[in-house]
């Protein structure tokens, strides 16, 4: 069976880039959002399989958005992505329930990887 993905990010190309690789993968993309608190709303009516969460949006940011979804579900898996690779954030998003933490560009390999070792 296809795992379930919700993608959130604000910049609709890194969705659209994100979901093309992952969709390769054999894996289902059910729902986008562009900010975190358009992803807990989706999270909710969605229950999906894996979140994949933009560290910066508007309106709420990634952990924020992390905190919110554990709060909801806390077994939720989610992943980090960022173009800001900086440990404070790494270890920020782990703290907030990240299972693992992708940088942008997106190399296809790693999300892959990621996201296999994350919901298999």
């Amino acid at each position: 069976m296809s795992k379930n993905i919700l993608l959130v990010d604000d910049a609709a190309f890194m969705r659209m880039m994100l979901k093309d690789i992952l969709v390769k993968a054999g894996y289902n993309i059910i729902g986008e959002a562009e900010d975190g608190v358009k992803a807990i709303e989706k999270f909710k009516e969605l229950s999906p399989d894996l979140t994949i969460l933009d560290i910066t949006m508007p309106n709420m940011d990634g952990i924020e958005a992390a905190r919110g979804i554990k709060a909801i579900d806390s077994d939720a898996l989610i992943i980090m992505c960022s173009a800001m690779g900086q440990q404070s954030m790494v270890v920020e998003s782990i703290q907030a329930g990240a299972r693992d933490f992708i940088v942008k560009p997106f190399q296809q390999t790693r999300v892959v990887e990621a996201v296999q070792k994350v919901i298999g």
